[in-house]
């Protein structure tokens, strides 16, 4: 289509997934943390300066699990805040004609109805152990569609559920659920562990994405004609934690028990989007198969260890 694109988080685990789909399409630029650093303006306005492109997707991010986002509040809304803020106010000064932002489904209130609906951003404080990504995350939501309204700016507001998929990174501390159950399963297993200990209940819900069903909704929103209201994208399917670990570890085989440490918090109680924008707006619907999915990113988990 002879357009440029220009991918920020290029190296992280969803820009791993989206370059080779933006690329199959698109001239695309993928930059990483060592390429620029998006907390200086000066940085981004020399990225922007040396690349020219005719479209800039920010997936960029600091982020983690429950637990890094309760061990850096102040890093994480500080880091994205300053990141996005930048990489808006810039591409808007330098007429860049469509501007991405991805979200996330972390900006929504504790609890919200569900499915969480985009008319209920706003409805509430969100969920505490990772408000402040959440609140950054919603402001430069709110940033895009301001400058929408005064200068015009083309920007497209993406909510994200949790994603899962290869390349994803996979650590007990900083993971997100998919990858760190896989972790603690595996470890384990090559341990000769007969239990492994959760976090919580195991009663919270989430909604899992498969990362190259995003690369799919964000190709539509470069190419449509979209305003910049929210537009979650999902699978608009919940599973509960419990019901999550137990499918993987009937794919990794393993056969301990499965306990749960209820002093620790479950975090949102339950995840789960209305899909209807996503699919009337960008004629996006998920394709992949949860349990294929996970399949999937099990066996790359597993090639990894193997060094394959």
């Amino acid at each position: 289509m002879g357009m440029k694109v220009l991918l920020t988080g290029a190296t992280g685990f969803l820009g791993h997934n989206l370059l080779p789909v933006l690329s199959a399409k698109y001239e695309t630029i993928g930059i990483g943390s060592k390429d620029f650093d998006l907390r200086s303006q000066h940085d981004c306005m020399k990225m922007l300066n040396n690349h020219k492109p005719d479209v800039v997707v920010h997936a960029a991010g600091t982020v983690g699990g429950i637990g890094a986002n309760k061990e850096n509040p102040g890093k994480f809304m500080y880091e994205n805040l300053i990141m996005g803020a930048n990489l808006i106010h810039l591409s808007s000064a330098m007429d860049i004609s469509k501007f991405v932002l991805l979200g996330t489904v972390c900006a929504y209130p504790k609890n919200t109805i569900v499915p969480f609906n985009e008319n209920d951003l706003w409805k509430g404080y969100p969920e505490e152990t990772n408000a402040p990504y959440g609140i950054a995350k919603k402001t430069l939501m709110k940033l895009v569609e301001t400058y929408h309204e005064q200068y015009g700016f083309r920007g497209v507001n993406l909510i994200p559920v949790n994603m899962y998929g290869p390349h994803d990174h996979f650590n007990l501390t900083s993971s997100h659920v998919i990858p760190a159950l896989i972790l603690k399963v595996y470890n384990a297993m090559k341990n000769g562990e007969q239990s492994i200990t959760l976090w919580g209940t195991g009663q919270a819900s989430r909604e899992f994405l498969y990362a190259p069903d995003c690369a799919d909704a964000i190709v539509k929103a470069i190419e449509k004609d979209v305003d910049p209201f929210p537009i979650n994208i999902g699978t608009g399917k919940e599973i509960k934690i419990c019901d999550l670990i137990t499918e993987i570890v009937e794919q990794m085989g393993y056969e301990g028990e499965i306990k749960y440490d209820t002093s620790k918090p479950d975090g949102q109680p339950r995840r789960c989007l209305s899909t209807m924008r996503a699919e009337k707006v960008l004629d996006f619907k998920a394709n992949t198969d949860f349990q294929d999915g996970l399949r999937y990113t099990i066996g790359w988990f597993l090639n990894k260890q193997k060094g394959v």
